[in-house]
């Protein structure tokens, strides 16, 4: 089984890297940063020496390195079982009080890498009639965090993709399946961290991942949605 992960070296991408290469997957993964993405690949070589690890530096937001991504993947597999949309972006904000640019800042990595992604490796899945696209959305998805509009947007748009694309891909035996992270312990937090019992672990997202990917051949999970025990920062 052959999957992709976005935003692969930090936080929930590199949790699902480590559960899916640990279950068996070969991996295609991606990174803005080079020396992270180096450390994570020969981390898991290392641990995995019978599987298949490849990674490129890509900047998500710019499509024409997406692309050049795709078609690094493409290189290294024949095809694609699984699609993991990770890679984004949280700037904290008011809509009235932002600068007029931050939406089309978080825009392109928020939505229009996974736009692209699916519609190049899920017009694959379609043709094979299997596969599974898993987006990481965001509790904002579906409850609006006022002290992150802009963000807030477009997660409900990634949603709305995740949406459409099921009910597009349902006829092809083509999964797709939304995560709806809440807080999550990662670095995005920077030094606010005081009760890491306050968060969810990255490792229960790669957990969800997982279990969602292992469910039975007629089973698909459309949204998951995970909290912390005691709600939201």
């Amino acid at each position: 089984m052959n999957a992709v992960i976005t935003g692969a070296t930090k936080g929930i991408g590199r949790a699902i890297a480590l559960k899916l290469a640990s279950a068996g997957y070969h991996l295609a993964l991606c990174s803005r940063n080079q020396d992270d993405l180096e450390r994570l690949l020969a981390e898991l070589r290392l641990a995995h020496p019978a599987l298949q690890i490849h990674g490129l530096q890509t900047d998500c937001s710019d499509k024409g390195e997406l692309i050049r991504f795709a078609d690094f993947v493409h290189e290294h597999f024949k095809s694609i079982d699984v699609l993991v949309n990770n890679a984004g972006v949280f700037i904290p904000s008011r809509i009235l009080d932002e600068e007029d640019d931050l939406l089309s800042l978080q825009l392109p990595l928020n939505l229009g890498a996974p736009y692209r992604l699916c519609k190049i490796f899920g017009r694959q899945m379609r043709q094979n009639r299997s596969g599974h696209i898993i987006n990481i959305c965001s509790v904002a998805a579906i409850k609006p965090v006022i002290t992150a509009g802009s963000y807030t947007v477009t997660k409900f748009a990634l949603l709305g993709l995740t949406r459409v694309l099921r009910e597009e891909l349902m006829p092809y035996h083509v999964k797709v399946t939304a995560i709806l992270p809440g807080s999550t312990l990662t670095e995005s937090w920077g030094e606010v961290i005081e009760d890491e019992s306050r968060f969810v672990a990255a490792a229960d997202i790669a957990s969800a991942v997982l279990n969602c990917l292992q469910m039975s051949h007629g089973c698909n999970v459309d949204e998951l949605l995970i909290r912390p025990v005691k709600g939201e920062l």
